[in-house]
């Protein structure tokens, strides 16, 4: 019997004879796709609206793929290189200048994360002072500003003198 397809490409799913919905079965084409579109950051709820399933059984079936979440997108920028290093090496121009690209953003996002992960240079902060402390450090600045004024006064003689 011949395999019926809706709109999407879904496969439209004959009944078994038995009650109930039948188990959602995991192909290896929604295994790929669960892995693509992890690598571009889709969320669970996201994926599992997708392919038509509640987020349990989307947990249940694919919770392999969910494991490599952190590193899929790496995954998928080194298989990239791989079918471009292919290319290239069959003598493949474009291929040639893909992995040149490739290569170069590679080289961008490490020098990113290499300086997103030094430390920052960041002075000390300064001692916070309390109010009364505050009030006391500038009074004696005040006085200290006075006592500077007069002696400026008593040591200049009688031409800059103000009134």
């Amino acid at each position: 019997m011949e395999e019926v397809f809706d709109l999407f490409g879904n496969p439209v799913e004959a009944g078994s004879g038995k009650p109930g919905r039948p188990r959602k079965v995991a192909t290896p084409e929604d295994r790929n796709k669960v892995k693509m579109l992890l690598a571009v950051g889709w969320s669970n709820e996201r994926i599992a609206a997708v392919l038509r399933m509640s987020l349990p059984t989307f947990r249940r079936n694919f919770f392999q793929e969910l494991k490599i979440r952190p590193v899929a997108r790496d995954m998928l920028d080194a298989r990239r290189l791989e079918l471009a290093l292919a290319a290239a090496q069959s003598g493949n121009v474009g291929a040639m200048r893909q992995v040149d690209r490739l290569l170069d953003r590679f080289d961008q996002m490490e020098a990113e994360r290499a300086y997103a992960s030094r430390p920052k240079d960041q002075p000390e902060p300064k001692e916070k002072l309390g109010k009364k402390v505050l009030d006391e450090v500038l009074a004696l600045d005040a006085d200290a500003a006075l006592m500077k004024e007069l002696d400026l006064e008593t040591k200049g003689g009688g031409g800059n003198v103000r009134h």
